[in-house]
């Protein structure tokens, strides 16, 4: 079905796409496509290098007629999040992405598209094989790591880059143009826990919180979406007097909404009534909450044939129940500057309780640095009275807005010619690079923009097609008309 894909229009970028979803990309596992990008540029003869970190600079002289303009560096992550439906048989080191057209929409079959942000790396692609597109100097930035740590974007050094003008391919709304973002900070809560003997008078059951949509921590936090980790802590919360808890696996990526949770815990027989009519109860109040959200949410409880040999000390489960509880998860704080904007978030991204340890992953993120920290501390403070233990890790500044950029004015003033209305000009509630990197290239003149993706960081992204073709188009305008170096 990846043929059918290489046809639609543009080719030339649906073509790069496909080829670069032929090759597996997670973060921090890069290997590979590096490889492929720097086989890429110098296969075009083009001067292509790999700095100290992984990052893939290939620089393209201007074209004729054009090399009075301002050299440009077109940017886009190389790395792409791995998640997929649990029912779908597929392993993301070594099969490329199984694509398919549905209506206006390329998807994947059971997994993340990798639209974002390979849409952005195959339209640079696009860019630098052709010999019929007007440019200036171009300077093509493929970063690494993006999606779990901006390591990428952190460690290219000063001094390298030679553009004045930064275009960024990684928003995902196509009458958009992006001026700004959010920082971020992993909130890391760990502690052990007592382990006892499971009575012999027990039973055993598997609780399963599934069907949830989950998507991007960043851009999709504002929909109030099902968290997984939270709806199996409220259920745990309603039966907490009746069960002991044996493990729980919730979550995979603190860059997603977790759509998943798997819990095995322990009821003493004389508990079980009221353990099952507790857990009903729960379920049936928390799908009819979700039920115009999260439609396909399933919460299924299993009884399982063999007890698990130890489980939770009591004490040490009340705790930790009632730090998930307490901590906050979702929209944190919304933006007096900006609006519709939120703020200040956190993602109760991942959470795992085996073998007497209890780890609790999240990702804040805020457009202000002082609003941050004190989600961050909020977290700190919650985790801590549960005596837990807490870390701050991957700190990332966010993205200022600067409304007088003069690339924002030629950005504005093309979408309108072209589309005949005004784009909305935003910042956005994800991490994008550009703040990062203006720390050591302050005086580029940095923009985002990109064509309309939709579920990203889930099972359901998908990229629209017709998009994607207004967006070439305003790509190609845009190198015509970058301004004359002054």
């Amino acid at each position: 079905m990846n043929e059918n894909i290489k046809i639609l229009e543009p080719k030339v970028l649906w073509k790069n796409f496909t080829d670069l979803n032929a090759v597996p990309r997670a973060s921090k596992k890069e290997e590979r496509v590096i490889a492929f990008i720097k086989k890429f540029g110098n296969n075009l003869g083009l001067d292509t290098f790999e700095d100290e970190v992984g990052n893939v600079i290939i620089r393209k002289p201007a074209t004729q007629g054009m090399e009075n303009r301002k050299p440009v560096v077109l940017q886009s992550h190389l790395d792409m999040v791995h998640q997929k439906n649990s029912d779908v048989d597929f392993d993301f080191d070594t099969q490329g992405i199984d694509m398919f057209i549905d209506g206006d929409w390329v998807r994947a079959n059971g997994t993340t598209l990798g639209a974002d942000n390979g849409l952005g790396v195959a339209t640079i692609m696009a860019i630098f094989e052709s010999d019929i597109i007007s440019h200036p100097a171009l300077e093509a930035l493929f970063t690494i790591d993006e999606e779990t740590g901006m390591t990428g974007a952190l460690g290219l050094k000063g001094g390298i880059l030679h553009g004045d003008i930064l275009l960024n391919l990684d928003t995902e709304e196509d009458d958009e143009i992006g001026v700004g973002c959010a920082g971020g900070i992993d909130v890391t809560a760990s502690r052990g826990y007592t382990e006892v003997n499971t009575p012999s008078n027990s039973e055993s059951y598997r609780i399963a919180v599934k069907g949830l949509q989950g998507g991007h921590s960043g851009m999709d936090i504002i929909l109030g979406l099902g968290n997984a980790n939270k709806i199996m802590n409220r259920l745990l919360f309603a039966v907490n007097d009746s069960i002991n808890l044996a493990s729980l696996q919730g979550g995979s990526l603190r860059n997603a909404i977790p759509r998943e949770s798997d819990a095995t815990l322990v009821v003493e027989k004389n508990n079980v009534d009221k353990f099952l009519t507790g857990i009903e109860n729960a379920k049936t109040q928390i799908v009819d909450e979700y039920k115009l959200l999260d439609p396909n949410l399933s919460i299924k409880l299993q009884k399982l044939e063999k007890l698990p040999e130890t489980i939770m000390n009591k004490n040490d489960q009340k705790a930790f129940i009632q730090a998930i509880y307490a901590a906050h998860n979702g929209v944190y704080r919304m933006s007096p500057a900006i609006s519709d904007l939120v703020e200040t978030s956190n993602n109760i991204a991942k959470v795992t309780l085996q073998d007497g340890k209890i780890k609790v992953e999240c990702l804040t993120r805020s457009s202000v640095e002082s609003s941050k920290m004190d989600m961050a501390n909020t977290l700190k403070a919650v985790f801590e009275l549960a005596d837990f233990n807490v870390d701050f890790s991957g700190s990332y500044p966010g993205w200022a807005p600067k409304m007088d950029s003069p690339i924002l004015k030629v950005l504005e003033s093309i979408y309108e010619k072209l589309n005949d209305k005004k784009a909305k000009v935003a910042a956005c509630h994800a991490g994008l690079e550009c703040g990062i990197l203006g720390q050591n290239y302050p005086k580029m003149d940095m923009i985002s923009f990109g064509p309309t993706i939709r579920g990203a960081h889930s099972p359901d992204e998908r990229a629209s097609i017709s998009s994607t073709q207004k967006y070439w188009n305003f790509v190609l305008e845009i190198l015509k008309n970058i301004p004359v170096r002054e």
